[in-house]
């Protein structure tokens, strides 16, 4: 079969000596990528396909004439994947899974946010006039305390006892928010 025959029915000479390897290379390639693996079949199958990717690539390796076989080109190879693999690895900090941490702090979806923000808007509303300025300055604006004073024309000692009350009245009228308020 002629390479422009084999191009009609739409395979090349290289795809078949690449399935020929496969076939014939492929299982001792895989238990050697296992066991470097430690195990993991995946990433052995991964390094299988990496492995013959190569070779494909490099036509002229698995054609010298010095050699009576291409497997052990092919399981040098392998190796040289797997240990490049393994210090990629080792390099990186570890893949944490799904599960979150105890201590992880769940941020909500921007819709919750959103709505999270009308709520507050509308309980800061509620708080008398003098309560709401000092939120708004200190807690929304993050002036300091000796800057709301001076600000509001009041002792710091007020805007702190304004802070606090403002507070303890959103906490009322928001209890599903204290957790975010303290």
């Amino acid at each position: 079969m002629t390479a422009a025959t084999s191009l009609t029915r739409g395979t090349t000479t290289a795809e078949h000596e690449l399935a020929a390897l496969q076939r014939e290379h492929g299982g001792p390639l895989f238990a050697l990528l296992l066991r470097l693996c430690d195990g993991d079949r995946q990433r052995a199958e991964d390094l299988v396909q990496e492995t013959l990717v190569r070779a494909w690539r490099h036509p002229e390796a698995l054609h010298a004439d010095g050699f009576d076989s291409v497997r052990p080109w092919l399981l040098t190879v392998a190796r040289r994947l797997a240990i490049d693999a393994r210090r990629a690895r080792q390099a990186r900090p570890p893949e944490t899974g799904a599960e979150l941490p105890e201590n992880a702090r769940v941020t909500a979806d921007h819709a919750e946010r959103a709505a999270a923000v009308l709520d507050v808007r509308e309980a800061v509303k509620t708080l008398t006039p003098d309560h709401r300025h000092v939120l708004v300055l200190v807690y929304f604006q993050g002036a300091s305390v000796a800057e709301a004073a001076r600000a509001l024309g009041i002792p710091p000692g007020t805007v702190k006892s304004r802070a606090y009350y403002a507070l303890r009245a959103l906490r009322r009228v928001l209890p599903g928010y204290t957790a975010d308020l303290r």
